[in-house]
């Protein structure tokens, strides 16, 4: 063994000892939900041969762990088995290869079948087998229980309003899974963007677009109990717009500790439209001035022009040569910086707020190194809901440079000198003026300038000093500047603000020349003007005199700006159609240059209304402000002021109704002053321009056709309308279906499907039970629209028509409705099935006995649908009966009803059955008499109708059976077996009754036995006994009187069918005994005959048979032939020997009698001992011992003979 190892280790060093291959697979057990994409992982190590190793899928199913199921192979494609080949064949199941020895076992569409033991499989590529070649792993397949539930709709909103949308998220999934919730919001075609998601470890995470709003918590995402989760965004922008949707994933932990997401589900969204409003804002810089000298104060005004300041937040920020000197936040506390903090807290500088719309730069002592540019930029800010501001929108107006000069004796005012003009004729001036305009007429707002040139005869030898005034057309003289003779200029106290705003300039241009600036004239500025110059020389005593005075003058006219201001608005298209363009020219007369601005306000007056609201102006400064009431013209609206001139042309796309009214132009002429500020000079308002927007002609055509249509009930109603031309492309329907009645003045409204395919069912079709059976189809192609009415039932017989309603999208994105039009009818005649109920018609006669079963059958021969129900119904037409008797009815449910009177005299012997189909049989048991008659069926034929009501089609009647029943004939016959007998007295006789023939087996008799006498023979009975002498002759009377008239009759005894004992009769009470021999033979023995019971004996017979309702009823009688019995009587007897003698009467009566009763008393002990072992036993010939009376002792104390012992009738021999 040590050298095996030894020669192992030597051949691993030489590398010659193959590796051990190796397959390893995806560990599991691996959760995945139904219809989920699944992929398995597996790879080989450690093998010999090519690169590219091949693999093998197979399962083993919970059902059968021992066989293996072949899904798939990267080398032969008939590997799967039967149930796996169509889905690898359609590419739902696959092995992608990720590398040479590693692959992906994909299931696209994963099945609850598919779970099971998986095996990855490599073929043997090595020399030998040195290894594992598979490896299994187990895959449980769990139902997708994964729901999101939200609410459809469509909200609009207006720019910072808050949106709440809340969506429910549930899972019934028993292992252990994490939910994941985002909200995405979608616009277009473009990529959803995550507004907020809570991650499956509860991390709550927004997108770069959301991330800072989150983190100020205008985006928050809550959950509200377990369901459900809430998004909140607080002030909603612009760019919110969009679909808005929950998406849900359900997360669990394989085994390799990763988690993988089983299943995702995404909500139905909520589009959220949001409507900008106008938030934009502008911004402007003024000050007095440009040119200050040092130690002036400066004022920088930051104007601001919004809609709403109030209710919104602004912050300021003052800039000087882009430096930062300030900034006001919207709690408007200021915060300087640097050197502009330490001069506001020595009180040289101030920042501050005047108004909300106006902020301040104040610098009291301006320094010389203040000169440069000057700017203010406002930002707005916007607060959240945790109080924190955030930068929304930043405006900054065009720098403002000034210029500080020092400060010098040059440049200090003083305060105009009076001077003295010399004596006259003291020094002579060679002075001339003359003075020259620019132009001597100029337009208002243009700057005008005069020179005024000052000449001299020689050279000159002192100063000037120059005052300009002007003279206006009312003569009135003013000074607007003068220049001393030391050079300082001093302006008028009527133009010292336009002088320190520059808008009035003096300078000496050159020596002799002097011109005066008026900069941004006015209609007042208009007049002569004089420049008034005055020569001045130094004295000799230094005192300055003056030489010399002149002036000259130059006429200035100025043309007023709002002179001809006029405005004309014109269109070329007063008419226009929907989504059409229009364009309207609002031109301004006369044609003013650049810088006289001019503001254009486009109103309008909607149809319908009589003001007019500002639409669109175009300030002065070139800006576009929009109206409170334009939002609907802002998306489709461009307003363009022309380059040269101030004409502004408004043009106004996809025109709809809302913009169809009167439009007007209104302009305002402005007019800049010399301190910046600005003079509205005049406004003009043009004509009106009535401008209708027309919906477009409709080229709706619907089909006219008429058709008819007839179908039987329970089959669809197929109606069609079909639009022929439509207006455009884009245009929606709305279907009206109606059915018109005869009974009705107008159609009812079945079904309404609206232009957004929304349904509406009318109140007929709610309250006739119609809309559980309408469908409604509309066919992509074209514009044919289809309605089904299923089942039809009767009652939707009717004239159909459509009455389509097409309707467009106006530009304003709101539908309105074109054009209608009614199609043609179509006549609906729904009709019942036609009737083919067919019964057999045969006649028949029947005869049956009583008790006997009757079977009567009723052959339906045809019906009219298979699903048709039978009602059947048995009537009988008795004899002597004016109606027929309904005996029994089958209903549809296989229920049986009785009639009346057959409830009372058949239930029980009536039987309804079906043997076959189609055949209905009534039997009659037990039948009797009174079941006779005319015996027929009536069947009613029930159909369903299409509301699944049942209702009869029809009926019929089968042919007639008459039914006879009658009883048995009679058949009874009796002998008697015994002839005449003739008897001794005391001795016993015997009559019999045999019934030779009978009607039925069934039969039970009742016997009776009489006596025949007649009153001769009676009345010898009750003679004295001492009468025998004349006995011979009674005889022979009674035989004479038998032959002449009838006998009377007296019972012995009556036996009853039910072989119960009527009376004995009373001579023969005691000495009877009845005996049945057999069933058919009866006896009745009489003991103790004695002459009396001499004459003649005979037997009646009542044949009785059990009736149909178990009672029984006598058949016939039959009366045997009577049998003489003659007595003949014994004379003296012992018994009258000792009756005659008293002593031996004694010897025979008196001492035998206690003896003879102790006998008795131990015979009758006996007896009754006998009695009750025999009490349940039979009789003799198997006759039941019905009537058992007690033994009748016959003693008599007159006689001697001994007593006699007889069994009665019921008792045995």
């Amino acid at each position: 063994m040590q050298c095996l190892v030894l020669v192992l280790g030597c051949l691993a060093v030489l590398g010659v000892v193959p590796a051990q291959r190796q397959v390893s697979v995806q560990e599991g057990p691996l959760y995945r939900t139904e219809g989920s994409h699944i992929t398995i992982w597996c790879n080989v190590s450690g093998y010999q041969g090519p690169a590219e190793q091949h693999f093998q899928w197979s399962i083993y199913l919970p059902s059968a762990p021992e066989r293996e199921v072949q899904i798939v192979s990267t080398v032969d494609s008939s590997f799967p088995y039967a149930i796996y080949t169509q889905r690898v064949r359609s590419g739902k199941i696959y092995v992608e290869r990720v590398q040479g020895n590693s692959v992906l076992l994909h299931i696209t569409d994963l099945q609850a079948r598919d779970a099971g033991e998986y095996e990855c499989h490599t073929p043997n590529t090595d020399e030998r087998y040195f290894g594992s070649y598979s490896a299994k792993m187990n895959l449980v397949v769990i139902p997708d229980s994964l729901q999101t539930t939200a609410t459809p709709q469509t909200l609009h909103k207006v720019e910072q309003d808050p949106l709440e949308l809340s969506c429910e998220v549930a899972t019934e999934t028993l292992q252990h899974s994490h939910l994941s919730v985002a909200w995405l919001r979608q616009k277009g075609g473009e990529p959803p963007v995550e507004v907020i998601s809570l991650s499956r470890d509860f991390v709550l995470q927004s997108s770069s677009e959301y991330t800072q709003r989150q983190s100020l918590g205008e985006v928050r995402l809550d959950r509200l109990g377990r369901p459900t989760f809430r998004l909140t965004v607080f002030h909603l922008q612009p760019s919110d717009q969009g679909e808005f949707y929950c998406e849900a994933a359900e997360w669990i932990q394989d085994p390799d500790g990763s988690w993988y997401a089983m299943t995702r589900r995404r909500s139905p969204g909520a589009v959220v439209n949001v409507q900008p409003t106008d938030r934009d804002f502008a911004v402007r810089l003024e000050t007095e001035k440009r040119l200050y000298t040092a130690g002036e104060p400066a004022e920088f005004r930051c104007v601001l022009e919004a809609q709403s300041i109030p209710e919104r937040h602004f912050a300021v920020s003052w800039a000087f040569n882009s430096s930062l000197i300030a900034s006001v936040g919207p709690n408007a506390v200021p915060l300087l910086s640097g050197e502009f903090a330490h001069r506001e807290a020595r009180g040289q500088l101030k920042v501050g707020k005047e108004s909300d719309g106006v902020f301040v730069l104040k610098i009291y002592h301006l320094r010389q190194e203040d000169s440069g540019k000057y700017n203010c930029r406002v930002t707005e800010r916007e607060r959240t809901v945790s109080g924190e501001f955030i930068d929304r929108e930043s405006r900054r107006p065009k720098n403002i440079p000034i210029v500080v000069l020092p400060l010098t004796d040059n440049w200090v005012a003083k305060a105009p000198q009076h001077h003295q003009l010399l004596p006259q004729g003291h020094l002579e001036s060679s002075l001339s003026v003359e003075v020259v305009s620019n132009s001597s007429a100029v337009l208002e707002g243009d700057d005008l300038h005069v020179s005024c040139s000052v000449r001299t005869a020689g050279p000159q030898q002192g100063r000037f000093s120059v005052i300009w005034q002007l003279l206006d057309r009312q003569n009135r003289r003013s000074n607007i500047v003068w220049l001393d003779r030391d050079g300082t200029v001093q302006p008028g106290a009527a133009y010292w603000e336009r002088s320190s705003f520059g808008g009035v300039q003096m300078e000496q241009v050159q020596r002799g020349s002097f011109s005066l600036g008026i900069f941004h004239s006015r209609k007042e500025d208009e007049g002569q003007y004089e420049c008034h110059v005055t020569e001045w020389v130094r004295a000799v005593d230094g005192e300055w005199q003056v030489v010399g005075e002149r002036r000259a003058s130059a006429a200035v006219s100025i043309t007023a700006l709002e002179t001809g201001f006029a405005v004309t608005a014109i269109s070329r298209t007063p008419g226009v159609t929907y989504s059409d363009s229009f364009d309207l020219q609002c031109i301004i007369k006369p044609h003013y240059p650049a810088r006289v601005p001019v503001a254009v306000t486009w109103r309008f007056q909607p149809v319908g209304t009589a003001e007019f609201h500002d639409l669109v102006t175009f300030t002065r400064d070139g800006g576009v402000q929009w109206g409170d009431r334009s939002s609907s013209f802002r998306t489709r609206t461009a307003i363009e002021k022309a380059a040269s001139s101030n004409n502004v042309r408004l043009s106004i796309s996809r025109a709809s109704d809302t913009e169809a009214g009167k439009y007007q132009c209104v302009a305002e002429l402005w007019r800049r002053n010399f301190n910046a500020t600005w003079t509205r000079l005049a406004d003009r308002a043009s004509n009106l321009l009535e401008i209708r927007v027309l919906q477009p002609v409709t080229k709706l055509q619907v089909s006219k056709s008429k058709r008819t249509l007839t179908l039987v009930e329970n089959r669809p109603i197929q109606l069609n309308c079909s639009v022929r031309a439509q207006t455009s492309p884009d245009s929606h329907f709305a279907v009206l279906w109606y059915v018109h009645k005869p009974s009705d003045a107008d159609g009812k409204l079945i079904l309404k499907t609206t232009h957004s395919s929304a349904f509406e069912y009318g109140t007929y079709a709610e309250e006739g039970g119609l809309a559980g059976r309408l469908q409604f189809e509309r066919h992509a192609p074209g514009g044919l629209f289809s309605l089904t009415v299923q089942r039809a039932e009767v009652s939707d017989s009717g004239s159909y028509y459509c009455h389509v309603e097409e309707w467009l999208l106006s530009p304003n994105y709101a539908w309105y409705k074109l054009a209608e039009e009614v199609s043609g009818r179509t006549e609906v005649t729904v009709k019942q099935l036609d009737s083919r109920l067919k019964l057999s018609q045969a006649q028949g006669n029947l005869s049956a006995l009583e008790t006997q079963q009757v079977q009567l059958e009723c052959v339906v021969l045809n019906r009219t649908g298979p699903a048709s129900q039978l009602v059947v119904e048995w009537c009988v037409w008795r004899p002597n009966q004016p109606e027929q008797e309904a005996l029994a009815r089958l209903g549809r449910d296989a229920t049986v009803h009785y009639g009346e009177q057959a409830a009372r005299n058949l239930k029980g012997r009536l039987h309804l059955d079906s043997p076959a189909p189609g055949v209905y049989r009534l039997s009659i048991q037990n039948v009797a008499v009174q079941d006779s008659g005319t015996y027929s069926c009536r069947v009613e034929e029930w159909l369903p109708s299409p509301g699944g009501a049942w209702y009869k089609r029809a009926e019929g009647t089968s042919g007639q059976t008459a039914l006879t029943v009658v009883r048995p004939g009679a058949a009874l016959q009796v002998d008697t077996v015994a002839p005449n007998a003739t008897v001794p007295e005391k001795a016993a006789f015997q009559l019999d009754c045999s019934i030779a023939s009978r009607s039925s087996q069934d039969s039970r008799f009742a016997v009776a036995w009489y006596s025949l006498r007649t009153k001769a023979r009676a009345q010898r009975d009750g003679r004295e006994e001492g009468e025998e002498e004349e006995e011979e002759e009674w005889d022979e009377e009674e035989e004479a009187a038998e032959q002449r008239g009838p006998a009377e009759r007296t019972a012995l005894l009556r036996v009853g069918p039910d072989t119960v004992f009527g009376a004995e009769g009373g001579p023969w009470e005691g000495r009877l005994r009845f005996q049945r021999l057999s069933p058919l033979l009866y006896r009745l023995t009489v003991l103790q005959a004695s002459p009396r019971d001499s004459g003649n004996y005979s037997c009646r017979v009542e044949e009785w048979l059990p009736g149909p309702q178990k009672d029984w009823y006598r058949l016939t009688e039959e009366e045997a032939a009577p049998v003489s019995i003659r007595v003949l009587d014994a004379g003296s007897t012992l018994q009258s020997i000792i009756c005659s003698n008293d002593a031996l009467f004694y010897f025979v009566f008196f001492y035998p009698f206690p003896i003879f009763g102790i006998l008795v008393i131990t015979i009758l002990l006996v007896r009754f001992k006998s009695r009750n072992a025999s009490k349940n036993s039979d009789g003799k010939n198997g006759v039941p011992l019905l009537w058992i009376k007690e033994p009748h002792l016959n003693y008599s104390p007159t006689c001697l003979e001994p007593p006699v012992l007889s069994i009665h009738p019921g008792a045995i021999d």
